[in-house]
């Protein structure tokens, strides 16, 4: 057994990846197979009840496994960073996920992988108007070609405003904006928390909220007959796509840096776009392939700049 992965291990970095690479490969691939795996899911359980439980399940194992790993360390400094985590994580937690997980009921996992990895860069447009940021060319090339990508995508829809496809888009774009607003609420808390700490604490302060407003899914949830496949499809969004894949993510860029790991977060969006195909029968278009790649491209120059 030792003799077979010791050879394994030398095929791996004879083709150049470490071990860190394969690591972010398979939170690409949980990630990517994670739209397509709530959307089915989602056909039997209310979407608020289902982030509910899935935020709740994941709150509770990453921030035991944060303090077993980080002690005390894993503790807010003072009440003050405590209330920011508390904002960050309404925002970014019980708004954003109410918004994505609803959005994946009227809209593709392709669609929704696609214009959620547009956060990058409405991240650094909102850093540059508000004076965070400078405003390189690169990374307003960046910022037009996401923003580009994302109008073809949502136009695939046509017009009318009433489709239930294009209200989905646009509540995705509104989880997008929730994102960058978490992301840029996260840097101003210093350096007194780890990111998984950070992250945890963040998962923890957004439940309460989320359980409030799902309330009236709770009242429509048939248990006795949600089938394996939902449940299973609630285990992996928690247990994989939440606790394991954030933990291996903030793993791989404490050993490769946050640049490293940045360009493969771009693959998500074209892994859900095929696995949903098999998963779910979703066709993938030429309008998404044309309007992913303007996305990937525009958040890599954004993230280069």
């Amino acid at each position: 057994m030792t003799s077979t992965t010791s050879r394994i291990e030398q095929r791996v970095l004879l083709a150049g990846l470490t071990k860190t690479d394969l690591t972010m490969l398979l939170v690409v691939l949980i990630w990517g197979a994670n739209f397509s795996i709530v959307k089915a899911a989602l056909t039997e359980i209310p979407p608020l009840a289902f982030a509910t439980l899935r935020f709740a399940g994941a709150s509770v194992l990453l921030l035991a496994f944060t303090f077993w790993r980080e002690g005390r360390r894993a503790l807010p400094p003072d009440r003050a960073t405590f209330w920011k985590l508390t904002w960050i994580g309404f925002i970014g937690n019980t708004v954003y996920q109410a918004l994505f997980t609803y959005s994946l009921t009227l809209t593709t996992a392709a669609n929704g992988s696609l214009i959620i990895a547009t956060t990058p860069a409405w991240v650094a447009l909102t850093a540059a108007v508000l004076g965070i940021e400078r405003v390189r060319r690169t990374m307003a090339m960046g910022i037009a070609l996401a923003i580009g990508g994302v109008m073809l995508v949502v136009a695939e829809r046509g017009l009318s405003l009433g489709g239930s496809g294009l209200l989905g888009d646009l509540l995705m774009l509104g989880a997008a904006l929730c994102w960058m607003m978490y992301t840029l609420g996260v840097r101003t808390l210093g350096q007194g928390l780890s990111p998984l700490a950070i992250t945890a604490w963040t998962m923890v302060t957004g439940v309460p909220g989320m359980a409030l407003i799902s309330i009236p899914d709770w009242e429509r949830v048939a248990w006795d007959s949600v089938s394996f496949n939902a449940w299973f499809g609630l285990l992996y969004a928690t247990l994989l796509a939440l606790v394991l894949a954030y933990v291996l993510w903030n793993n791989s860029v404490r050993v490769a840096g946050s640049a490293r790991t940045a360009i493969y977060s771009c693959a998500i969006p074209l892994v859900a776009t095929l696995l949903a195909w098999p998963l779910i029968g979703e066709q993938p278009t030429w309008v998404q392939g044309i309007g992913g790649l303007l996305i990937i491209s525009g958040v890599l120059l954004t993230r280069r700049s």
